[in-house]
């Protein structure tokens, strides 16, 4: 009897054990789409929530961008842990469940020259374009997503920080709500002032090679900058998404992360902002994910 006791209570232990890895959410890297207006496939990694190939439902999508230099489409993952934050916060109902889509932002695996999300200047690397046009719509129709706006979020981080707050600046009806941990805004002062291979790395492509100095706040500029976007957009049409940004103290971002914020007090947009202590590393951004994630899922809930 007291054998059988055990072996009884040992055989739920497994059952509680099996049925809790049950509950995990997968994550798929090396998944491809075919572009048309790039010439070659995009590559991303997905996430699709606990429960998602047993069943028929469809799901809010959050486009999780990642960073520059370095980075690829499978960081948030393999350094940011990104999986194992979405199924506890899934789990413990602090945000519904979703698909998590991360497309490559690197133009080609050498990276000599950062797309930063954007246009080439010249039109030879049109990687918004390729989002905008395609990427969406196939992420769409591959995976059960609710195809709406009020299901549609991204967040992004250094570089895709960047491309949550512009890509929500330009296309007003895309996102509910957009997200950026330490994105890189750099002020008019931080791009004429900076080293010509950082400048010709990160922007040539998208502003133009070899400009020095003044000369690079020209129009690709202008139009790209969140800093002046944030100025010719209609309040009414940056309002339409709710907005998050979380920078550290000692990043070299703050300061551009601080004049958005203080441009969107000015033009009373709702907004939030967060200043903690920290820098530009994955500490932060794994400590920023919840709060961020926990923006962008209520959001859907509002919708």
């Amino acid at each position: 009897m007291f054998k059988t006791t055990i072996l009884a209570g040992l055989l739920v232990l497994v059952c509680q054990v099996s049925s809790w890895a049950a509950d995990t959410g997968t994550v798929l890297e090396g998944q491809k789409m075919p572009s048309r207006i790039l010439g070659k496939d995009v590559e991303y990694t997905v996430y699709l929530p606990p429960e998602y190939e047993a069943g028929k439902r469809s799901y809010p999508v959050i486009y999780l961008m990642h960073g520059g230099g370095r980075g690829r489409n499978t960081d948030w993952y393999r350094f940011g842990g990104a999986d194992r934050v979405f199924d506890r916060m899934i789990e413990n109902g602090e945000v519904p469940a979703f698909i998590a889509v991360t497309p490559e932002g690197r133009r080609d695996k050498e990276n000599r020259f950062n797309t930063y999300y954007m246009n080439d200047a010249d039109g030879g690397y049109r990687w918004q374009d390729m989002f905008f046009q395609e990427f969406v719509s196939y992420i769409d129709h591959t995976y059960r997503t609710v195809p709406e706006k009020e299901a549609r979020g991204i967040l992004g981080l250094s570089m895709g920080g960047y491309a949550a707050i512009a890509f929500s600046f330009k296309q007003p009806e895309m996102f509910s709500a957009a997200a950026a941990l330490s994105a890189a805004f750099r002020t008019d002062g931080q791009v004429v002032t900076m080293d010509q291979s950082g400048y010709d790395r990160r922007y040539g492509k998208a502003w133009g090679l070899g400009l020095a100095g003044k000369g690079r706040l020209n129009a690709a500029y202008h139009d790209n900058s969140v800093l002046d976007l944030v100025e010719k957009i209609p309040v009414e049409q940056i309002g339409k998404t709710a907005l998050y940004m979380d920078c550290g103290s000692s990043d070299d971002f703050f300061a551009g992360n601080s004049e958005l914020h203080l441009k969107l007090q000015k033009l009373g947009v709702e907004h939030r902002f967060m200043a903690r202590e920290g820098g530009h590393d994955w500490a932060y951004w794994r400590s920023g994910l919840p709060e961020a994630l926990s923006f962008v899922g209520a959001s859907f809930r509002n919708g």
